[in-house]
């Protein structure tokens, strides 16, 4: 079966955000669910925006609209764990963008990954219902520090 490999830039992240285990992420297994972890990028990326002053519906003259996300595990969070989520630009093109995200907690003083994930985005027109235009504040924020 063949992995889904996602491969960080060399750059800083665009954003970092801590993200505590809360129990309602814990499922049968005992560790952090597939489900709640696809949350916890949600929210990362929220935290991300709200930081700049923008949201998913206005953010830099547009909107955008997650297109599809791939997640690889690689390791077990469990409650009481703090989860540092590092977001990185990934490829920008026309209207479309991705995201990268980086999960990692530090346990017993050592940092362990728990996923990378990447997120398709589109810029979108929520009155129109149609794919929108990338602004210049948009690509300007996407591809700082690169």
């Amino acid at each position: 079966m063949s992995r889904v490999k996602i491969l960080f830039p060399d750059y800083n992240p665009l954003y970092t955000a801590t993200i505590p285990v809360r129990i309602g992420d814990i499922n049968y297994g005992n560790h952090v669910g597939n489900d709640s972890l696809l949350s916890v990028i949600h929210e990362a990326r929220m935290q991300m925006l709200r930081a700049r002053g923008y949201t998913e519906m206005k953010i830099a003259g547009t909107s955008m609209i997650m297109a599809d996300v791939m997640i690889a595990y690689k390791g077990e969070a469990f409650y009481g764990d703090t989860l540092l989520v590092k977001i990185y630009t990934g490829e920008v093109s026309g209207s479309t963008f991705t995201f990268l995200y980086h999960i990692s907690t530090v346990r017993d003083g050592f940092s362990k990954d728990i996923a990378h994930a990447k997120t398709g985005m589109v810029c979108f027109d929520y009155d129109t219902r149609k794919i929108g235009t990338m602004t210049t504040e948009l690509s300007d924020f996407l591809l700082q520090g690169q």
